[in-house]
């Protein structure tokens, strides 16, 4: 099999060829480039690939058709909606992704979001910085809050518990509850969720029932002075909606990880020039723990899909 990385697995150079080397040595090609977002730069360095490997860059359903020989899609990531599933099921190509390498990663800075805006951390270090006081910025404790995670798979349930183990009064809404779901997560209606929290939390995929779920109706049913963490997906948020919300004052802050578009971001975007918002460039997935776990998932996806017995299934 020729087996093609279209992009890095954030991993060193060794972990890299630990993983490929199994391969390699019973018989199969790999060959690794650097990321390229250009459909034609991707075809040509996977035209013949009979597996190709990817994270979180786009694969379009351009590049999966000109690739004659593809039988294999290995999402390094938890997520799929980059790929272009509907060509993939049409030439009955498989799909796999990395569910579960990213929950502790992406749970813990949630919880450090929520801690950074809870206690002003980005303000009174300027202000320290400036040679000032905490005067005016004295913030509060995230112990006693009540959190809604919205969206409570493995990464949501594990913020979940986190936020329990600091004393938080724990809410959750999933749209199927299965009956087994935690004793520290009391299950309520969306609305219930919002008007109770005085955070929420977003974990949920993105799909056409979770696009914009926030919006300008749903933080209008937000406790006023409530703030909003997304670690889930850019449009699962309005970000003008948001952004209106945080200048006007009726929401506290908000923590963001993810966007519209990947970084790097238009300046001009409205969630970096909002009021007491953080912002990171999609990092809340990429720990150096989380990267060595991912690559070795994605490697044994490949494995155990060579030996007929895929795993982590999307297709």
């Amino acid at each position: 099999m020729n087996i093609v990385l279209l992009e890095s697995l954030g991993i060193p150079d060794s972990i890299l060829n630990e993983c490929a080397k199994p391969l390699i040595e019973a018989g199969h090609s790999f060959t690794a480039y650097p990321k390229d977002t250009d459909p034609d730069v991707q075809i040509k360095r996977a035209g013949k690939a009979d597996v190709i490997m990817i994270a979180n860059m786009p694969l379009s359903g351009q590049v999966i058709s000109a690739c004659e020989n593809l039988k294999f899609i290995d999402v390094a990531f938890t997520g799929v909606d980059h790929v272009d599933l509907e060509t993939a099921k049409s030439r009955g190509i498989h799909v796999s992704n990395a569910a579960g390498y990213s929950t502790q990663a992406v749970a813990e800075l949630t919880i450090c979001m929520m801690l950074s805006l809870l206690r002003n951390v980005p303000q009174v270090e300027a202000r320290c910085r400036e040679g000032k006081t905490k005067d005016g910025l004295v913030g509060c404790e995230l112990m006693g809050k009540t959190v809604g995670i919205i969206g409570t798979g493995a990464i949501g349930t594990r913020t979940a518990e986190l936020c329990s183990a600091f004393g938080c009064r724990v809410l959750g809404y999933k749209r199927r509850p299965t009956g087994n779901e935690p004793s520290f997560i009391e299950f309520v209606s969306l609305d219930e969720l919002l008007s109770r929290s005085d955070i929420v939390s977003l974990h949920c995929p993105l799909n056409e029932d979770s696009r914009h779920l926030i919006n300008k109706d749903t933080i209008a049913k937000m406790k006023k002075g409530a703030y909003i963490i997304n670690a889930a997906r850019g449009p699962v948020v309005d970000s003008h909606a948001l952004a209106e919300a945080l200048n006007n004052g009726y929401l506290s802050g908000a923590g963001i990880d993810v966007f519209e578009t990947e970084p790097p971001l238009d300046p001009a975007h409205p969630l970096l020039n909002s009021k007491n918002t953080i912002a990171t460039p999609h990092v809340a997935f990429a720990s150096a723990e989380s990267m060595e776990t991912r690559a070795r998932i994605v490697f044994d996806n490949i494995t155990k899909w060579l030996e007929g017995r895929q795993t982590n299934v999307i297709l």
